[in-house]
């Protein structure tokens, strides 16, 4: 059946087409600026400017007359109204995305972008092997890696998958145990001089520790034996990254217990020691954690499982 359409009714068609698509982006918008809490990580997300993710919402309000959002400086809240248009904007959002991660199932090669927040100590890990893979095996997903040690704010800031060292706290995000850092104590010759030399854990009550700031103070010693050994860590220094602990234990500041791939090219020059040798310290798991609402074989899960793989 062959169906004929003249340019006006062509004309018409197009203009309706333009209108429910504009209609869906801002919805699509409206919902994602109440779930990330602010205009700004609303617009990170999708790649736009604060102004234009404004500029949809306060059409929506025009075009219904009615107000959605409640700003200020700090916050945004939901009007009555607004709490009833985004129970069906998200729904409408999320058929889309599933819509969406479908097509990537089906797909050979998954197309998109992926947001990631990682400690700058894994720089010089497997971690890093990950990535390579991933890269390699997936060309046409776009990889935007924040090294820092700062926690980053999944929601806040738009970010996909984030890299966490520690015990994980209580939240709404999933998270994964990827791995486990094993660490070593060291310290400069020059500071091990000036203490006498330790026989155990306990010894070490008076020492300077270099702490670091996202990480518990104690720490866990155990010996071949069974024997477990918490201390408390003296210390009037704490940093926010991993590495400067490495470089400042080797300025003689003090002990610091960073993962063992990172002090063993000093502790084979000669700028560090290595502390206690006959006692490990208990490792450090380290996990990935995304938004509860990714979806099964979406891209973030794809990177996900890449990180457990190995080789």
């Amino acid at each position: 059946m062959v169906i004929f359409y003249n340019i006006e009714s062509l004309e018409i068609i197009v203009r309706l087409y333009r209108i429910i698509m504009d209609e869906l982006r801002s919805l699509s918008i409206f919902a994602k600026t109440v779930e990330m809490g602010s205009f700004r990580a609303a617009a990170k997300a999708f790649n736009l400017s604060p102004s234009v993710v404004s500029y949809h919402i306060s059409q929506l309000e025009e075009r219904y007359n009615i107000a959605l959002l409640y700003r200020s400086t700090r916050k945004l809240s939901l009007t009555a109204e607004g709490k009833q248009l985004y129970e069906h904007a998200s729904a409408i959002s999320r058929a889309a995305e599933e819509c969406f991660n479908v097509l990537a199932r089906e797909s050979e090669t998954p197309v998109g972008r992926l947001v990631i927040s990682a400690p700058a100590v894994l720089i010089e890990s497997r971690f890093s092997e990950h990535i390579a893979r991933f890269v390699k095996r997936f060309p046409k997903v776009q990889l935007s890696i924040n090294y820092t040690d700062a926690r980053q704010d999944l929601i806040a800031e738009g970010i996909d998958v984030a890299i966490r060292i520690g015990a994980m706290p209580d939240s709404n995000l999933k998270s994964k145990r990827i791995a486990s850092l094993h660490r070593q104590l060291v310290c400069s010759p020059e500071y091990y001089q000036t203490k006498p030399a330790p026989d155990s854990p306990e010894d070490l009550y008076d020492w300077d520790w270099i702490n670091l700031s996202m990480l518990p103070a104690s720490r866990v010693f155990n010996d071949a034996f069974g024997t477990s050994i918490k201390t408390e860590n003296k210390s009037s220094l704490s940093v926010n990254s991993v590495s400067a602990t490495c470089q400042l234990s080797i300025r003689g500041l003090g002990l610091a217990s960073p993962p063992d791939f990172m002090v063993e090219a000093a502790i084979k020059s000669g700028q560090l020691l290595h502390v206690l040798p006959d006692w490990s310290i208990d490792d450090l798991d380290v996990y990935a954690i995304w938004p509860e609402n990714v979806k099964r074989k979406s891209i973030v899960d794809l990177f996900v499982e890449n990180l457990t793989e190995t080789d």
